[in-house]
């Protein structure tokens, strides 16, 4: 970390409470009722799922408005959502976005456009159409969200509890993503702009280091079911808690992946804690699925991942010497 004396930023104090997001997440399903499946809704339609899941782009907008560069946050939007159902073993097929602007713009509207036809393309399904809604005393500059539908056999989805004993293996992030902006924009803004050099070899400026694409893992989704994989964890918000979405197991990572430039930079510009940085950001790994040892180690080889840590009885993450 920093140590210029700066005060330590926080997610929470950035503007994003984990736990109260939480809260108010499960006093809306409360209200409304729970569907069967996690990071998918799940609808029995007779031999099949249909599965939908929902999500935005998030303040990782502020960046691309900043920079007047939309062309990438298209394919955070299809990213967000078809991982999602990647993680539930669940082939996306169809998306709809939702663009909401305070005035109407051809030359972002064209830019977000493209993003959304690269990654429906990378995650091999179709852009089956959306909305774009005008209200300038509702939105200041832009919101861009998207649902993902999904069809899967009864016998191809996850059974989405990990087994003590198995073993999980880890798929590299691009960067980022698109979760944690909100304290990442904070730190890196601090004592630089987005159009700063930036100080590793990785890119030009500090935006195009947060701009950075979420990666899709669409292509993990056969090699996954072909060996048998228990459950998966898509690393979003929450960071390496995720992985508590498994099973109430304790997660032991070993090996994990280096954490890019960016997570160096926030964390030294925010003078951030290695605790808070684990529980805000993916930090190098954006997917982890559970599996036999056995099995996961021809995963592994088959695929870009590696065997990255085990589960055992207990809870919580434990991760370089942190207990999350």
């Amino acid at each position: 970390m920093s140590d210029d004396g700066e005060d330590e930023l926080t997610y929470a104090e950035s503007g994003v409470d984990i736990e109260a997001s939480e809260a108010a997440t499960a006093a809306l399903v409360g209200a409304v009722g729970e569907s069967e499946g996690d990071y998918a809704g799940l609808l029995d339609i007779g031999d099949r799922y249909l599965a939908l899941a929902t999500d935005g782009v998030g303040t990782k907008l502020l960046v691309a408005e900043a920079l007047g560069d939309y062309s990438t946050v298209g394919i955070d939007c299809i990213a967000m959502n078809v991982n999602d159902l990647v993680a539930a073993g669940v082939r996306p097929v169809a998306f709809v976005d939702y663009l909401a602007i305070d005035e109407p713009d051809e030359n972002f509207a064209e830019q977000v456009g493209r993003g959304l036809s690269a990654g429906a393309a990378e995650a091999n399904m179709e852009l089956v159409g959306g909305e774009t809604a005008v209200m300038p005393e509702v939105v200041k500059g832009l919101d861009l969200a998207g649902t993902v539908a999904g069809l899967a056999a009864k016998d191809a989805i996850f059974p989405a509890e990990a087994e003590p004993g198995d073993a999980l293996v880890g798929f590299q992030s691009s960067g980022i993503h698109s979760n944690g902006l909100t304290l990442a924009r904070k730190a890196a803004t601090r004592n630089h702009e987005y159009t700063d050099e930036y100080p590793f070899d990785d890119y030009d400026t500090v935006g195009e280091a947060l701009l950075e694409p979420t990666k899709i893992y669409t292509h993990l989704l056969d090699p996954m079911r072909e060996h048998g994989v228990h459950a998966a964890a898509h690393v979003t918000g929450g960071g390496w808690t995720n992985l508590t979405r498994m099973g109430d197991y304790h997660y032991e990572i070993e090996d994990a992946f280096e954490p890019q430039s960016v997570f160096e930079f926030v964390q030294s510009e925010g003078n951030v804690s290695d605790e808070e940085m684990h529980r805000t950001f993916n930090m190098g790994t954006g997917f982890v699925a559970a599996l036999a040892p056995d099995d996961a180690e021809a995963l592994a080889d088959e695929t870009d991942g590696r065997v990255i840590g085990h589960v055992e009885e207990g809870e919580g993450v434990s991760i370089r010497g942190l207990e999350l």
